[in-house]
């Protein structure tokens, strides 16, 4: 398991938000903690551990009066560490390219690939097209309703009609490298993981390493990174993802971590997930 810091940015600011709260009227999100320093410092301090894949999120829509200066904390991040750090937010076909020449090592997507509550195969396969399959991270984020998983889009309002299962995790993967996966129900909650979730993506990346690694023309043998995120509040939940994960789950933890006002000790959290020397 690997720990996968973060850096989202709302209205020009590093914060942290409750999920399923952020509405694009009024540029409202419900707040957790609105840090003092900007994303430059956020991502100098992750290059300085060597803390790769970490992602960068764009809160507001490009369509916000607050976007210019979301964005130029995001590229002024890339800068800190070129290729260091993956970006989502608003990525499209048309933009995906030009934010991994800014430095970006994998761009983020999720609503772009959904029309009308659908995937768009056409879409997914012209991102594809235009970023490359190694360099696409899909955000297949969800939320529960009627005891199951759906894929949320448009800041977690919108639920699709596409089921986070095994085989439909199976399915994506055939057209990225990775994915990002927050249990909106729980974001910025620090109450405990969606457990059932859980289960899901650990016998989805045993699933698909398996099938990757038996194709000719997979990627090489591995486990498929997947990054879950959301409810993480204390050592105790990091230890039972790290163990019922089967330890191939990598992790997110945004409000409950001390580097954002909580009480997880960001020393501590590399310990615990396998990083035995830490350098300065």
């Amino acid at each position: 398991m690997e720990f996968r810091p973060c850096i989202d940015i709302h209205n020009g600011k590093v914060k942290q938000i409750v999920g399923g709260t952020l509405k694009d009227a009024g540029d409202f999100a419900a707040e957790n903690f609105v840090s003092e320093q900007d994303a430059v410092f956020y991502a100098d301090l992750y290059r300085r551990y060597g803390l790769r894949n970490g992602h960068i999120i764009l809160l507001n829509p490009p369509s916000s009066e607050y976007y210019p200066a979301t964005l130029a904390q995001a590229e002024a991040a890339l800068a800190a560490w070129p290729g260091g750090l993956q970006i989502g937010g608003g990525i499209n076909a048309d933009n995906a390219a030009d934010f991994l020449e800014k430095g970006a090592g994998h761009v983020i997507v999720t609503s772009y690939v959904f029309r009308d509550g659908r995937v768009s195969m056409d879409r997914l396969e012209r991102l594809v097209a235009a970023a490359g399959k190694e360099n696409l991270v899909l955000d297949l984020s969800c939320r529960k309703k009627d005891g199951k998983y759906f894929i949320v889009t448009d800041r977690w309002q919108k639920f699709t009609d596409v089921e986070v299962t095994v085989d439909s995790l199976c399915a994506f993967a055939e057209y990225c490298d990775e994915f990002l996966i927050h249990a909106a129900d729980v974001e910025g909650r620090a109450r405990g993981v969606e457990r059932e979730l859980v289960d899901i993506l650990a016998k989805a990346s045993e699933k698909i390493s398996e099938k990757s690694a038996d194709s000719r023309d997979g990627r090489a043998a591995g486990i498929f990174p997947i990054t879950y995120a959301g409810g993480v509040g204390s050592f105790e939940d990091l230890r039972w993802l790290k163990s019922e994960g089967k330890d191939r789950i990598n992790v997110t933890i945004g409000s409950a971590l001390d580097l954002f006002g909580g009480g997880m000790e960001f020393h501590r959290v590399l310990e615990e997930c396998g990083r035995e020397r830490l350098s300065e």
